[in-house]
């Protein structure tokens, strides 16, 4: 089981807006020691998101899509998923009311009665409109829920409303997947040093030691920083501590510089 991140949204093609989801998704995941596999981005383009929602919804992955659910024009989320499972678009009873508390409330708020009645109140129902069998994700935020389908969780695009979203999908839903994986990982800064000169090393750590991966992230260094590549290990703890003990060994063999991290 894999674990997917889909952000929509024209904004954040285009540039207007710089994406924030996929960083604090990964650190979501991270406290709770699971992994993001897997994302994209996608513009407020209908048929594009059916598509991609019909190649997701058709994976055992756990899917969290953000943005494009509101009731504007350029919001085609909701229909989108309805459209990929080939399911009905309809009212759900507990969005609706939830959507009506949250419009008396900010009548009340402006020292005005809400006319729940009124053309703007009727269009914003359009929000509680899920295909049909959807579930209820809570927004701590505003009331407005989100919905899932088939280990689908689709939240809105505002990062206040959807990272709590998402964090209650994770600990009412998958609490029993949280930590089950030991992980560690290690690394050093490899100064100078070609990463063509180090893949047969990396190759080696990987043959010798199967629960491991072996990583190079080079740089070519600022002002402050001469040129290096952090070269690592992650994988399971105790071949990873193995693996980079013999990472460490064979950098002092071949005579190259490096740090620890």
């Amino acid at each position: 089981m894999a674990i997917g991140l889909i952000i929509i949204g024209d904004e954040i093609l285009s540039g207007r807006r710089v994406d924030q989801h996929f960083s604090r998704v990964v650190q979501i995941l991270a406290a709770r020691g699971l992994k993001l596999d897997w994302a994209e981005i996608l513009g407020d383009d209908p048929v594009r998101i059916v598509s991609t929602l019909q190649r997701t919804f058709a994976t055992d992955d756990i899917v969290f899509c953000c943005g494009g659910i509101g009731a504007t024009p350029d919001d085609h989320t909701r229909q989108a998923a309805a459209d990929a499972l080939g399911l009905p678009l309809v009212l759900h009873e507990q969005g609706k009311r939830n959507i009506e508390q949250r419009i008396v409330q900010m009548g009340e708020e402006a020292g005005q009665p809400a006319d729940l009645n009124a053309p703007e109140n009727l269009h914003r129902l359009k929000m509680a409109e899920f295909a049909e069998g959807a579930d209820l994700i809570p927004n701590p935020y505003n009331n407005i829920a989100g919905f899932s389908l088939r280990q689908h969780y689709f939240v809105p695009g505002f990062p206040v409303m959807a990272w709590p979203m998402i964090e209650w999908v994770l600990d009412n839903k998958y609490a029993n997947l949280f930590n089950r994986a030991p992980h560690l990982e290690q690394s050093v800064l490899v100064y100078e040093a070609a990463e063509s000169a180090l893949t047969p090393l990396m190759v080696e750590l990987e043959s010798r030691y199967p629960r491991v991966k072996v990583f190079s992230l080079p740089s070519v260094g600022d002002a402050t920083t001469r040129r290096h590549i952090e070269l690592g290990v992650k994988g399971e703890p105790a071949q990873t501590l193995e693996a980079f003990q013999s990472l460490r060994d064979a950098l002092a063999r071949l005579e190259v510089e490096f740090s620890e991290t």
